[in-house]
């Protein structure tokens, strides 16, 4: 924060000497920025805005200005618009040749894509700033930083992994008791229609045991029907012995 401060305040002069019809909108933007910085409490979006609009005009007039283009970018992030403030950081660090400048437009596209949340572009693009000005300390605390939440990011991100990881162990133990239970009932299933089987093979020896001469109608007719024959033939047996005793004794009668 106290880099755009600074900037604004150095700015200043460079504004003031540029044509009439630019340094009104200059003025106006500068003292709108300004009022916003005074509460520092919260957050004078509407001041910033204002001080956003002036810029744009300013820049309408004087398209290639790199100092009202700061200005233009700082103003946007105070507005917490970091996306549009990183590109237009971004195009002031392409395009100023002065190494310091340079290295100020990475150091706030930096902060820009740090309040995002953008750690791998935050980190990176402190690397540039620190590039044109090692010693800087403000880039190295915040590049410490960005780097410290990377870590932390990872971290949790590792944490979740190994919980998942943990979730998915359950759920395969789980997976695998089920399994073995639906093996054990099958077994249980197989054992008990076994039993069964048994039972059934018992309980049919037994009844043939307790009705060992019940036979079939059809055997027992047939057996009927033999034994009327055996009758017969018995039958025709004794007529035929009674015929012969019959007519001896009427031989013997004649002698």
């Amino acid at each position: 924060m106290k880099r755009y401060i600074l900037i604004i305040i150095v700015l200043l002069p460079a504004f003031q000497a540029n044509a009439q019809k630019e340094r009104k909108h200059i003025r106006e933007g500068n003292a709108w920025f300004e009022t916003g910085l005074k509460d520092t409490t919260k957050l004078d979006t509407v001041s910033f805005g204002k001080a956003e609009v002036a810029y744009r005009r300013a820049l309408e007039l004087k398209p290639d200005d790199r100092l009202w283009q700061f200005n233009l970018a700082d103003a946007l992030y105070k507005q917490k618009k970091a996306d549009e403030a990183a590109k237009e950081f971004e195009n002031i660090a392409e395009k100023v040749p002065i190494p310091v400048d340079k290295s100020k437009a990475f150091y706030n596209m930096g902060n820009s894509y740090l309040v995002q949340k953008k750690l791998d572009e935050s980190i990176a693009t402190y690397k540039k700033a620190l590039r044109l000005t090692p010693d800087d300390p403000e880039t190295k605390y915040n590049l410490a930083y960005a780097m410290k939440m990377k870590k932390e990011e990872e971290k949790k991100q590792k944490d979740k992994d190994k919980d998942k990881d943990k979730d998915k162990d359950k759920d395969k133990d789980k997976d695998k008791d089920k399994d073995k239970n639906k093996d054990q009932n099958k077994d249980q299933d197989k054992q008990k229609q076994n039993q069964d089987q048994n039972k059934d093979k018992q309980k049919e020896q037994q009844q043939q045991k307790e009705q060992p001469n019940k036979i079939s109608k059809q055997n027992a007719e047939q057996l009927l029907q033999a034994l009327e024959n055996d009758e017969k033939r018995t039958q025709e047996k004794v007529k035929k012995v009674q015929a012969l005793k019959a007519e001896k004794r009427n031989v013997d009668k004649n002698w």
